[in-house]
């Protein structure tokens, strides 16, 4: 039994025994481009490998993915460029290692996916189509389809692993790690969703497990993230006991399609890219407001941008602001946006001729689970990659498209230190039971959904943070008394609120405005007291801690991939 601010938690979800398993050497949850080359680099090198994933194979976050994948692969640009710009919009906590890992390897990583038939925009003289986006001194973004670059890398990638045969189960909900005797992982549970051959509780038992779920945006009213993305990840890790790191981190995207202030779900995405071809962003009097506000204007990093909108909004009374491309001209709009073309026009709105209503909405978790140079968690054979991960690229605010090169980069050194770790298998323990307050109906995400936007969201502060924490507690305290019964939809709203309660709890202990956190009553950037990371666990109730929440100053992600992750002092 753990708690989470007071009241008691599962350690795992409430659900069946598993009727039916499946034996692997390595078993991938998630099937985004983080995923797929995880399984695809293990699969290559002799392991049998199976990929889970919560709906079809091609449905994860990296299809979504407009705007490109950063590399150094221009002329006059180099790896330090993109580090030294990586780090500005890092706010401070990146680890200057893991970032060094991402822009130097990257180049090469890009390279291999186009060599395994990812199809990249070309210019004129047959190389590489390169742009800009927010934070970027350089043209260093490559794309495809326009603003389909993630669809691309979905469908080039889902084509390798089918050509390689590597066994998948879809439509699958992973539940619970299971692990051996001595605590090590040993598989997972999942709850596979009425199709395909297998269907109920069952299991994958490997003693190798890589975590690439993606994020969580659901958890917020309004996102660009996909219904799937509801923090399966990082809840699944949490109860395991793993390490999370950075969790108050959001990154809120500045430029997502207003659709009225009441719009809930997936919103669609207006790609920073729009920003790099010369978009202007404007208020309703058509005054570029991030001029003189960013040496950058509108490429300025994310988090600038987003509260430069929001106190445009706060000083007009007004909901949206707004993106003005109409110089772009109809050709260039269908030849470089035709995705985001087509969604305005399909809700009324023609860039061509008008300018597009924007407004901030939750798009990239920067924490996660934590881990080392390759993917290690602190439990032993469990690894994490991609947006679910905390690897310190990142630090409090991700620099525009460096998630695509983030998930292909730590994908391949995970298979690499799977490899290198090649653990045997051993028997499972049986999950712990799942004894205390009762699962949420299916109807409380809506209501989890809320609190977040309402007290969470942007515009933070201790009264609002402590209002969303009463809040979620309530919906605890509501479930014990009525539980609901165990099944998807509430195993995904349990997964939703427990990283709402960490977030929040987390929120409310960096009392500082640094990158995407963004805390009212504590509006500047403090350094001698917050320049650290907050690492979360979950530990037992026996030893009187609800949430354990320690610190870790900026060197706290180690430094060599084979290095382990050093235990944080606690404060």
């Amino acid at each position: 039994m753990t708690t989470v601010a007071g009241i008691p938690m599962p350690a795992a979800l409430p659900a069946p025994a598993p009727g039916w398993s499946i034996a692997a050497d390595v078993v991938v949850v998630g099937s985004g481009v983080a995923g797929l080359t995880a399984a695809l680099r293990c699969a290559a090198a002799g392991r049998r490998t199976v990929i889970v994933t919560k709906a079809r194979l091609d449905d994860g976050s990296t299809r979504w993915a407009q705007g490109g994948i950063a590399a150094a692969l221009g002329d006059g640009d180099s790896p330090a460029q993109h580090l030294a710009d990586t780090l500005v919009a890092g706010a401070g906590l990146c680890d200057e290692t893991a970032v060094d890992t991402l822009v130097t390897e990257g180049p090469g990583a890009v390279r291999r996916l186009i060599a395994l038939g990812a199809r990249f925009d070309a210019d004129p003289d047959g190389g590489l189509a390169l742009t800009r986006e927010g934070g970027h001194h350089r043209r260093r973004i490559a794309h495809a389809g326009g603003d389909a670059t993630g669809a691309e890398i979905s469908r080039a990638l889902v084509a390798a692993v089918r050509a390689a045969g590597i066994e998948t189960v879809e439509n699958a909900l992973a539940l619970d790690l299971l692990k051996d005797a001595e605590g090590r992982a040993a598989g997972v549970t999942l709850h596979v969703m009425g199709e395909g051959r297998h269907d109920g509780v069952g299991a994958v038992r490997a003693p190798a497990m890589v975590l690439a779920t993606g994020g969580m945006g659901q958890v917020f009213s309004a996102t660009t993230n996909p219904p799937v993305s509801t923090g399966d990840g990082v809840a699944l890790a949490l109860r395991a006991g793993a390490e999370v790191s950075d969790l108050e981190f959001v990154q809120f995207h500045p430029t997502v399609l207003f659709l009225g202030p009441d719009a809930e779900g997936q919103q669609p995405l207006i790609s920073e890219a729009v920003r790099g071809e010369g978009a202007h962003l404007v208020d309703a009097d058509g005054i570029r407001f991030m001029l003189g506000t960013h040496e950058l204007a509108e490429l300025a990093p994310r988090d600038i941008v987003a509260k430069a909108i929001i106190r445009r909004m706060l000083e007009q009374g007004a909901d949206h602001m707004y993106l003005d491309a109409r110089h772009f001209g109809a050709p260039m709009w269908e030849r470089r946006f035709p995705t985001i073309l087509a969604a305005c026009r399909s809700h009324g709105i023609d860039p061509v001729t008008e300018p597009i209503p924007v407004s901030p909405a939750a798009h990239h978790a920067s924490g996660g689970v934590r881990t080392d140079l390759s993917g290690r968690t602190t439990v032993p054979g469990l690894y994490a990659c991609g947006e679910t991960a905390c690897t310190g690229v990142h630090g409090a605010n991700r620099l525009a498209s460096n998630s695509l090169l983030e998930g292909l980069v730590f994908a391949e050194r995970i298979a690499a230190a799977v490899l290198a770790d090649d653990s045997e298998r051993t028997a499972a323990v049986p999950p712990p039971v799942a004894e205390g307050p009762g699962l949420l109906p299916p109807e409380a995400r809506a209501a989890i959904q809320r609190v977040m936007t309402g007290g969470a969201g942007v515009l933070r502060s201790d009264a609002s943070l402590a209002a969303a924490a009463e809040a979620l507690d309530g919906l605890a305290t509501d479930a014990d008394r009525k539980p609901a019964e165990p099944g998807a939809d509430t195993w995904e709203t349990a997964n939703l609120h427990l990283v709402a309660r960490v977030l929040v709890a987390a929120a409310r202990l960096r009392a500082e405005t640094r990158g995407c956190h963004w805390r009212e009553d504590h509006p500047e950037r403090d350094d001698a007291r917050w320049g650290r990371h907050l690492v979360v666990t979950l530990r037992p109730a026996a030893e009187g801690s609800a949430l354990g929440i320690h610190t870790t100053d900026t060197t706290a992600f180690p430094a060599t991939a084979r290095s382990p992750l050093r235990r944080p002092s606690t404060s």
